[in-house]
């Protein structure tokens, strides 16, 4: 009996953009062809091999961890170019725990110290972390089949005895495949096979699996042409030439090697030799001291009694046993540690004035209050901690923390800090070709024009949060696409190819929020690289689910702009006030602040802006905090169905009723609404019999609309209503249709109790301090020019004008200009210098310094004379006339046709005062005149032109102020048009800021417009004919008006225009 084929060269998706296979479809073949075992050998890194190795354990098949390595051509710190490009490559598969572990240190050590394109190994670290490993020297590109096509058999010779050195003689092979259809393949395949029995080094065979199926090969030729941005093609690297890099049949590979039948069997040695055991599930926590050696749980203990004191929480019977109770099952779950670290973090963050903020069910923890790790009162708001964490509950807890985004990195640099530089990281993320990004990438790949993919792309939705879209929901969701891959050739080939590399790992990045802290250096446990963006940040290969998989709980640091808007808001208050806002004690009953939530006053405040959210708003008339989290909580997918009915209610409109008398204790806050999944939960509890460990699986059942659970759970619901409530069948049935809209998703109530606050605290703050907090909000949004035109246009609503820069009132950021300093007596908000385009920040921060140690700038020459900075030369000065900032020392036009002689009297003032502070001071009278020629002043298109070029907008007036009364009169704006359906046909006014022209397929050009008005902009689409047709209309600079169709175009709303026309200066003109 013929011993079983294993593949062991195989590649999944992880082999980014390089190979098709997913890790459960490699699995699945495996299985389905009666192999034993399995190899994963991708690319450089272990990014699969945690989710392999799981899912070749959970289908009885042998996992075989191993790495296709780069090698150096010289050493792995050697980066010279067009020299240290050439590497060449080795397999090394680990034959135990102690392999295993090398695996991590050597992929570790290539992305942290051998990048060069690709991450290499060299000799140097193949020396180091030789123990435990076999050695495949690959067929086609080695350190051994490299010298062996040159017939140079001595230095191949050196190389094996070399490796056979660090390996072991018989953990040595070389790799022979079968490529005829490769020229000079069959060739170089039998030299290795007499240079292996020549020096008794064993052959095995293998097929360098890219992909299952033989079908499969020219999807895998589009995944490399994606990967090369579509060079391989306009190289002429993309041939039809067929290649296979299949999943092949045992019976296949003993066909092929028929006459050396000792290849295919030497798979069967290697896999007997392989044994690694991974050990999951099994935490490791952080090390954490405590005081006079007690134990994690008793520290923990004895910091919650002390904290309980310190908040002065009532001693009451309630208030001791839920601590008693969370306290017992956070210690007994051994989970004190985390606790205490996570505490220990936040108590950092508030020491030094970082705001944070706790997202999800860790809300519900009375422990987790009193440590500072939440925010709000779990039994005033009656959140319930077995939500968040029960004695029966197998997995971990999951803490959330929301930091104020500009000072994340600083809370991470403590725990590097704290924990150990090498024990601390942030945690790998895997981007996959989504549906439409798939579409995208196929035509680009096999070069069809960007008309042509976005024609196809655009009539996929979009997926729901938890439910990615996916090319065949598409297609059965939208008829249209359908008919166009039924009726088009190009769009067909396009989509079925799409289908296929559809979920495959396009990249890894940094996950948004995730960071592992480990008790020993994490390159011990999982391997490490550094962000492939180059900012230096170490990243772990293995995503939020492996790292726990391995025994890494991950600590969720999520930066958060709201949280620093507030803090900085704060702060400004602080400065400009002297008022001490106690924003974490603020009133919750504050008139002031409603009224404003009321008014649908709401752009600016977190988690209550948008269209129809403030229309609730309006309508619902918010009082309390209450009403604020379930708005929260309802304004989603599917529960906002009952946002009208709690509007009603509240308002007396309709009578509050209880679907069954038990719901009256957890909905009578909410009117007896079901607003938040806990209330579904509590349902299930408290009518249908389920204890916390069941009420698990329901509510995931629920959340994920798993048909065959769903099912399953709705049988178990109803009979437990009937057995422990006594209800009917159909009023079982009718308590289980109150959970529809929650279908999908549902805010916990935790989340929303979370959210709520912060949403309250930004609402108070813009209602009482406005100048103060909008410009907080400026300053945050500084750099996304759409983001600061609406907030100015709410500024100028709430009669706050917003100035341009100056270089005596402006700072780095948007400032205030108290009411003192102003004829009108008003506060306003000034532009910030760094916010002016072409001007650095360092002359901006020279500037400012200069100001504030020697006072403001009383005449252009002094300006001139005192800032000393090497870079405010041409660029910079003629930024700051261009963007007003000099507009109290003369007229822009007059400076910038007198430049050169600015800059010359520069260089001469500032070399003969070399900046002293002595000249000031009443001494100003010293310096010499500069004598400007007379000039015609700048119009105010230009102003307006600058302006828009050097600070993103519009501040002194607007292009389309001409048209004012006319555009006020067609009650539209592009604001409005973002909170319309896809598919209406509306008319849309703006300028023409930018007109991006592209060639079709077929040779013809279109056009992406943007357009922009006062209150923000939008892409306009012009298709070749309206181009054609009005090809002198799209010109940028023209105020117009366009007639076209909402189109929802990468999640953002665009128009298809069907027509346009000018608008005439002091004509109503309708298109």
């Amino acid at each position: 009996m013929r011993s079983p084929f294993i593949h062991l060269h195989t590649h999944s998706h992880y082999s980014l953009l390089s190979a098709l296979p997913q890790i459960k479809a490699l699995v699945d073949a495996t299985k389905k062809n009666e192999m034993p075992a399995l190899a994963l050998t991708d690319n450089g890194n272990l990014y699969g091999a945690i989710e392999f190795y799981m899912a070749c354990k959970k289908a009885g098949v042998k996992p075989i961890i191993g790495v296709d390595f780069y090698v150096a051509s010289r050493g792995r710190h050697d980066k010279e170019s067009g020299i240290d490009s050439k590497r060449t490559r080795l397999i090394l598969l680990a034959k135990n725990d102690a392999g295993y572990k090398n695996l991590i240190k050597l992929v570790t050590y290539s992305h942290l110290e051998g990048f060069y394109y690709k991450p290499r190994v060299d000799d140097e670290l193949l020396s180091r972390y030789k123990d435990g490993l076999i050695a495949i020297v690959p067929a086609f590109n080695s350190k051994i089949t490299q010298p062996l096509k040159a017939k140079h058999f001595a230095d191949a010779q050196k190389i094996t005895s070399l490796y056979q050195e660090w390996y072991g003689k018989e953990h040595v092979y070389l790799e022979v495949t079968h490529h005829p259809e490769i020229e000079g393949h069959g060739t170089l395949t039998e030299t290795t096979i007499s240079f292996g029995k020549e020096h008794g080094i064993p052959i095995v065979a293998t097929n360098d699996v890219h992909y299952l199926s033989p079908d499969d090969d020219a999807a895998r030729r589009t995944l490399l042409s994606v990967q090369s941005g579509g060079e391989m093609r306009s190289q002429g690297g993309f041939t039809d030439a067929a290649t296979d890099f299949s999943f092949t049949t045992g019976d296949e590979m003993y066909s092929r090697w028929e006459n050396h039948p000792e290849a295919v069997e030497a798979t069967s040695v290697i896999n007997a030799m392989c044994d690694v055991t991974i050990s999951l599930g099994t935490w490791m926590f952080p090390h954490i001291e405590t005081r006079d050696g007690l134990s994690h749980g008793d520290e923990l203990r004895r910091i919650v009694m002390e904290k309980i004191q310190e908040k002065n929480l009532p001693k009451t019977e309630e208030v001791q046993k839920r601590a008693e109770f969370e306290l017992d099952t956070i210690i007994t779950k051994g989970y004190a540690p985390y606790f205490l670290v996570v505490a220990d973090l936040l108590a950092y963050a508030h020491e030094h004035g970082i705001f944070t903020n706790t997202r999800g069910s860790v809300a519900g923890s009375l422990v987790s209050y009193v440590l500072g790790i939440t925010t709000v009162d779990p039994l005033e708001y009656r959140l319930p901690f077995e939500r968040f964490l029960n004695p029966l509950r197998p997995s971990p807890p999951d803490i959330d923390l929301d930091i104020a985004d500009d000072r994340r990195d600083e809370l991470i640099a403590y725990a590097r800090q704290k924990y150990g530089s090498d024990r601390v990281a942030q945690i790998g993320t895997f981007g996959t070709m989504l549906a439409r990004g798939s579409v995208r990438d196929t035509a680009r790949a096999l070069g069809y024009d960007y008309a042509t993919a976005d024609a196809i792309a655009k009539l996929i939705p979009i997926g729901s949060q938890g439910f990615p879209m996916s090319i065949d929901r598409a297609m059965a969701q939208e008829p249209d696409l359908k008919k166009l891959y039924e009726r088009d050739e190009d769009s067909a080939r396009i989509i079925d190819m799409a289908r296929k590399i559809e979920g495959c790992a396009r990249h890894i990045s940094v996950h948004a929020a995730g960071v592992v802290i480990s008790p020993i250096p994490l390159d011990e446990v999982v391997p490490l690289q550094y962000d492939p963006k180059g900012e230096g940040k170490l990243i772990t290969q293995y995503d939020m689910y492996t790292v726990e998989e391995v025994g890494l709980l991950k600590f969720d640091f999520l930066g958060l702009k709201n949280l620093a808007i507030l803090a900085d808001a704060v702060k400004r208050i602080k400065k400009i006030y002297d008022i001490d806002v106690p924003i974490d004690t603020l009133p919750l009953d504050d008139k002031k602040t409603y009224e404003m939530l009321a008014r649908g006053e709401t752009m600016g405040v977190f988690q209550l802006s948008g269209a129809a959210m403030t229309k609730f708003l309006i309508d619902l008339k918010p009082t309390n905090i209450y009403d604020i989290n379930a708005m929260i909580a309802l304004y989603r997918p599917g529960p906002m169905k009952n946002i009208p009915e709690y509007i009603s209610r509240k308002h007396g409109a309709k009578a509050i009723t209880y679907y069954h008398p038990k719901m009256r204790t957890f909905l009578e806050r909410s009117y007896g609404i079901l607003v938040y999944q806990d209330d579904l939960l509590e349902t299930a509890l408290q009518i249908a019999g389920y204890t916390w460990e069941t009420v698990d699986k329901f509510r995931k059942a629920v959340g994920k609309k798993i048909p065959e659970e769903m099912a399953k759970q709705h049988d178990i619901f109803v009979a437990g209503c009937i057995e422990h409530s006594q209800t009917t069948k159909a009023e079982a049935e009718g308590l289980w249709n109150l959970f529809e809209p929650f279908q999908g998703y549902g805010f916990n109530k935790a989340h929303a109790a979370s959210y709520g606050r912060v949403a309250y605290q930004t609402a108070y703050l813009k209602a009482h301090y406005p100048t103060a907090y909008m410009s907080a909000v400026l300053t945050a949004d500084a750099g996304n020019i759409d983001e600061v035109a609406i907030t100015i246009s709410e500024c100028k609503r709430m009669a706050i004008e917003v100035l341009p820069p100056d270089v005596n009132e402006s700072f780095g950021d948007f400032s205030v200009v108290t009411a003192d300093k102003i004829e009108d007596g008003k506060e306003k908000i000034r532009f910030g210098l760094h916010s002016i385009k072409n001007f650095g920040v360092g002359v901006g921060d020279a500037i400012i310094t200069e100001r504030k140690a020697n006072g403001p700038y009383t005449t252009f020459e002094e300006f001139l004379s005192r800032v000393t900075d090497k870079n405010l030369n041409k660029k910079a000065l003629e930024a700051l006339i261009q963007a007003g900032a000099l507009d109290r020392f003369g007229e822009r036009g007059v400076m910038l046709t007198n430049i050169e002689e600015i800059l010359s009297y520069h260089r001469h003032v500032s070399t003969d005062t070399g900046g002293q502070d002595s000249l000031f001071g009443g001494m100003t009278s010293t310096l010499p005149t500069l004598r400007m020629v007379n000039a015609p002043p700048a119009t105010r298109e230009e102003k307006l032109g600058w302006e828009k070029e050097l600070l993103g907008l519009y501040i002194s007036g607007h292009p389309l102020d001409a048209f004012k009364d006319f555009l006020t009169s067609t009650k539209t704006s592009i604001q409005k048009i973002g909170g319309m359906p896809p598919g209406l046909t509306t008319v849309v006014y703006g300028l023409i800021d930018t007109v991006r022209p592209i060639m079709t397929k077929k040779g013809d050009k279109m056009a992406f417009v943007t357009l922009s008005d006062t209150t923000g902009s939008i892409e306009v689409v012009a298709f070749p004919r309206i181009l054609t047709e009005s090809k002198d209309v799209f010109l940028t600079g023209r105020c117009v008006a366009i007639k076209g169709k909402i189109s929802p175009r990468n999640g953002q709303v665009s128009i298809i225009a069907d027509s346009i026309k000018i608008i005439p200066a002091e004509k109503k003109m309708p298109v």
